[in-house]
């Protein structure tokens, strides 16, 4: 998504030639340029697919509206094993219209939770709830901090339920950082994500993810964490941000991977 002005071939070659080892797909790109597709571009290419984004949006309240969620949660573990990551990403939902109801929201996604992981294990697939930044609990997810996704991720086995570290989502909070080593000591670290925080925030909030090193994060200081508590895997980093999708997408990229080693080095 950070450079989703490229096309699907346009990514793969730009990472190649990069030297980028490994993509973070999301599902609305690899259906339009076809699942299996996709598949084989990346992986002729040599292209590791590090997670498949996202699934989830689990707080419908009506049966129909439930049982299409689960439905589509299922296709997306599905999509994930062709694709060949062993990770979806979980952007669980918000309060339903009408509601108020945070708790009995949490305990929707518990109940998705419990269907589908088993569902994942079959498909080689692990579930990654990805807390997100308190404004977005209304309407996008009710899952806030780490200490809540760990809450309902560890009610089931780490190899089936884990938590995805996002510094966008989480840098604010304080008990982060004892959340991480208590998601590393149980092995539910299952993606570690970047992006920064500028502000002004945008008009509508989802597309204010700022560039590496624009913003007020310590990117060398989240790494640390996650390597403290035994992370070793791959690094993504997930910008929504207009201003760099107007912009030439190889560019972008080379920004990125720059950035990133600016940021993040040792």
């Amino acid at each position: 998504m950070t450079v989703k002005q490229l096309s699907m071939p346009e990514l793969v070659d730009a990472c190649l030639d990069l030297g980028v080892p490994g993509v973070g797909l999301w599902r609305e790109p690899v259906q339009s340029y076809g699942v299996e597709a996709t598949a084989k571009l990346v992986r002729e290419a040599g292209l590791a697919v590090t997670t498949l984004c996202r699934g989830g949006f689990f707080t419908a309240i009506d049966p129909g509206e439930r049982a299409a969620a689960l439905a589509d949660n299922r296709r997306a573990i599905e999509e994930a094993a062709t694709l060949g990551t062993d990770t979806l990403v979980l952007v669980s939902g918000g309060l339903p219209a009408g509601s108020k109801d945070l708790h009995g929201a949490r305990e929707r996604i518990a109940d998705a939770l419990a269907e589908l992981g088993p569902y994942a294990e079959r498909h080689g697939v692990r579930l990654a709830i990805e807390p997100l930044h308190p404004m977005y609990a209304s309407d996008r997810c009710v899952v806030s901090t780490l200490t809540q996704a760990l809450d309902l991720a560890e009610r089931f086995p780490a190899h089936q339920v884990g938590v995805t570290v996002d510094t966008y989502h989480i840098w604010w909070d304080d008990q982060a950082p004892a959340q991480i080593a208590r998601a590393g000591a149980g092995g539910r670290i299952h993606t570690f994500q970047l992006a920064d925080w500028t502000t002004p925030l945008p008009e509508g909030v989802l597309n204010g993810r700022g560039q590496i090193g624009d913003g007020a994060i310590d990117m060398r200081e989240w790494k640390g964490y996650v390597e403290a508590a035994g992370y070793t895997g791959p690094i993504e980093v997930e910008l929504f941000n207009d201003a760099l999708w107007a912009r030439d997408g190889r560019e972008v990229l080379a920004e990125t991977a720059a950035r990133f080693v600016a940021h993040t080095a040792d």
